[in-house]
């Protein structure tokens, strides 16, 4: 499938994809989701997704069931084994925060649930109350991360595993027998599976920074020491304003995000004022690294979408990531 939308077929389409930064995100302007997508709309949004990563859509007054609907254009719903879904609507996830339940676990640099074999393909998250201020996300382009690495650092990551666990959610279990005993049977169900650090994405090919500080653990064959020096290094390639997005919510603003390609980080920073959101995850597949020895990255993509220069920041004199302050 093609993964730049073509003027025409955005034309055809009935609305607009405008990106927002250089390297991720855009606004789709124009669109109805109380209305179903004919094919060829939605492959403009799809192809939108997995090009820029992270698409906003503003002023969606949507019931729950056209969320959940459009989510399953996009494959199979998941349902999160930690998080308070909906007991009627297991698949929708209630992030409802505010001076009586404080926000907990959102601000770190994350894809969501890579502690899962085969971690989401996407999220799908609808403001329904926002504050008056604060209450952002931010996103980052783990393409661009890995782009702005330097060859030697590229050569060196390539082909190495990591391994995942869900450990932020293990502070919801307390020492009961009983706690502890479901504890076991999670453990069971999501047994620390081995990604690769440079995941290949299914759609475009391109290649993808694939760890990060909630749930990575370690580095396969790294004495402890050298494999967290190495994950605080490439965690830090998020931190790159370039790289980043930072969504400012509105009521009805829907927000969709690649999970193959995108970190994203909420900060806490609205507290105690009410955030309420709802959030959909549409099931992906098994991450794949690149095979084969090493051999450089190909063309940047066509579309006139400049790229990330190798080792560096855009504007800036080429310098390898490790020598950033």
């Amino acid at each position: 499938m093609r993964t730049i939308s073509a003027s025409a077929s955005i034309e055809k389409a009935g609305f607009e994809v405008v990106p927002i930064n250089g390297y991720i995100g855009a606004e789709i302007r124009g669109i109805d989701l109380r209305r179903s997508l004919a094919p060829e709309q939605f492959r403009v949004i799809h192809n939108a997704l997995v090009e820029h990563e992270v698409i906003v859509m503003r002023d969606q007054d949507i019931t729950l069931e056209q969320q959940l609907a459009f989510g399953r254009l996009f494959g199979k719903l998941s349902i999160h084994p930690f998080s308070p879904n909906m007991k009627d609507k297991p698949e929708v996830i209630v992030l409802d925060y505010s001076v009586d339940n404080p926000p907990a676990l959102t601000d770190v640099w994350h894809s969501d649930e890579t502690f899962r074999d085969i971690p989401p393909l996407g999220t799908i998250l609808r403001a329904r109350i926002v504050p008056t201020s604060g209450g952002d996300t931010l996103f980052a382009s783990m393409t661009a991360a890995y782009r702005g690495l330097s060859e030697r650092m590229k050569k060196y990551i390539h082909g190495l595993e990591a391994q995942h666990d869900f450990k932020p959610f293990r502070t919801l279990f307390g020492s009961s027998p009983k706690e502890r005993a479901t504890l076991r049977r999670l453990e069971d169900s999501f047994p620390n599976p081995w990604h690769p650090v440079v995941r290949v994405h299914p759609v475009t090919r391109k290649r993808i920074l694939n760890v990060n500080p909630q749930f990575t653990v370690r580095i396969r064959d790294m004495k402890e020491d050298e494999s967290s020096h190495l994950l605080q290094f490439l965690y830090r390639q998020a931190l790159v304003p370039e790289y980043q997005l930072r969504v400012r919510w509105q009521p009805n603003t829907v927000v969709m995000w690649d999970n193959r390609s995108v970190q994203h980080y909420a900060p806490h920073d609205y507290y105690p004022r009410r955030r309420l959101m709802e959030r959909v995850t549409i099931v992906g597949d098994r991450p794949i690294g690149v095979s084969g020895p090493y051999a450089a990255e190909s063309a940047p993509d066509k579309g006139g979408r400049k790229q990330v220069e190798t080792g560096s920041k855009p504007g800036r004199s080429v310098r390898r990531a490790f020598e950033r302050h």
